[in-house]
């Protein structure tokens, strides 16, 4: 085994360029892909085949070295429109599994790419890990700040590689409007900003039902609480409640969060306070807020965290994005490109603007050969985004929940672990159910 993954680090080659390319057809990404030497290809074992996981395959199999050894899924529907999807495009069928447990027995699997909810990623992750896999896992890395320690614990133990889907992280845009941050040009950075407005329809209750024919929902249940099956609490739904997600702060937050992050090179805040709940979405039934406001104090700065679902059209023209103001100016990035925008001092500019520079590249593709070529080289220090990364930007999210569910502001004590609230407190780690075991370590 030790042999088949010391293979040539050339061949790594993208069937396409990485332009803008991410939503090219399946048919066509099998029909450009080469031939490589068995003994040259990476076997990947995909946990969650709907939506993300889906895309993550996608940008893998654009790489010649990715054979796509297996899949796993709870929902048999699912994995039967993926392997209608793999027979069309002319590519061999995966290995089948509904236990993940099963999948991480098979021997000739190198990788694992975890696109499961959010309350599963801690133990397929740190499970994947023993079993001797590389990982590339979906963001938010965790669904508690107890469980993204635990996995950084894990990985530094297993010497693998484990690549978090923050994809941002390896767009060019997003990595010059950082080096631009962190260059100094826009003077004192006192504020930055972080915010998703994001047009929706409320989430109407309905009545609990059986359980769809072909879906093993203890398996999907996991470590959470067992609760009858409702179709609002299940698939793509399932982020808008609390024992499986986070809600738009853990879904889109942890992207954007993660961008300041990186530039203003901090880790944890000293406080949060957070005032959110309710009030947009009329008959919604969905637990986390539809609107929120965080504000982080890290010292010399400070953050502000805002969301919005269905109401209002964002900040600088943008429904989603990330400002850095300076003394200087304000550059302002989002997924579509990044600007500076100069302060005045009288009828002068206190530095040069920087006109609209628009995205370049495909970010998920390039993830995606990031994790493949630190599997081949060994060099976990060129990872884009580390398991560090990963934990670290879905602690600071969770943080934000965490002081609107206590209602109070809450304070970060790093040397012990816990906050100034015994509300926030209790919240740290999760409670696993089911017969499930929270990682040891």
């Amino acid at each position: 085994m030790h042999s088949r993954r010391n293979f040539l680090r050339n061949t790594s080659t993208a069937v396409a360029g990485f332009g803008l390319l991410e939503m090219m057809p399946l048919d066509l990404i099998a029909s450009l892909r080469k031939k490589v030497a068995p003994s040259d290809t990476l076997n990947v074992g995909l946990i969650g085949v709907r939506n993300q996981g889906f895309n993550n395959i996608r940008a893998f199999l654009k790489l010649n070295d990715i054979k796509l050894l297996a899949i796993c899924d709870v929902d048999d529907r699912e994995i039967n429109r993926r392997l209608a999807d793999f027979k069309k495009a002319g590519l061999a069928d995966p290995l089948v599994y509904k236990d993940y447990r099963k999948m991480l027995e098979n021997k000739d699997l190198d990788a694992v790419l975890v696109a499961s909810p959010d309350h599963w990623h801690c133990l397929q992750l740190t499970d994947a890990l023993a079993a001797g896999k590389h990982v590339y896992c979906e963001k938010p890395i965790a669904n508690s700040i107890a469980e993204a320690q635990a996995m950084v614990k894990a990985t530094e133990a297993s010497g693998k590689v484990v690549q978090v889907n923050q994809w941002q992280r390896s767009e060019k845009h997003f990595k010059d409007a950082v080096a631009y941050v962190k260059s100094g040009k826009l003077g004192n950075i006192i504020n930055t900003k972080t915010w998703m407005y994001r047009g929706t329809n409320p989430l109407l209750a309905v009545a609990d039902s059986a359980v769809p024919e072909g879906v093993d929902y203890n398996m999907w249940i996991g470590p959470a609480k067992m609760r009858p099956f409702n179709v609002n609490r299940f698939h793509y739904e399932f982020r808008w409640f609390w024992d499986y997600a986070g809600g738009l702060m853990t879904d889109w937050g942890v992207h954007l969060l993660d961008i300041m992050l990186w530039g203003m090179d901090v880790e944890t805040p000293l406080s949060v306070s957070s005032l959110g709940g309710k009030r947009i979405l009329q008959n919604d039934v969905r637990e986390t807020p539809d609107f929120i406001n965080v504000s982080y104090d890290y010292g010399k700065f400070s953050n502000t965290w805002e969301h919005y679902m269905g109401a209002g059209s964002g900040q600088y023209g943008r429904g989603h994005g990330i400002a850095f103001i300076g003394t200087n100016g304000t550059l302002v990035v989002n997924r579509s490109g990044w600007e500076v925008i100069p302060e005045k001092n009288g009828n002068n500019f206190r530095m040069e603007a920087v006109p609209l520079i628009l995205k370049s590249d495909a970010g998920l593709d390039l993830h995606a050969k990031n994790f493949v070529e630190v599997i081949k080289s060994g060099k976990l220090e060129d990872l884009a985004c580390p398991i560090h990364a990963g934990a670290r930007v879905a602690m600071n999210a969770h943080m934000g929940n965490l002081s609107l569910r206590a209602g109070e502001r809450i304070y970060w004590n790093a040397d012990k672990n816990k906050f100034s609230s015994n509300a926030a407190n209790k919240l740290i780690k999760p409670v696993y159910h089911n017969g499930f075991v929270f990682p040891k370590g």
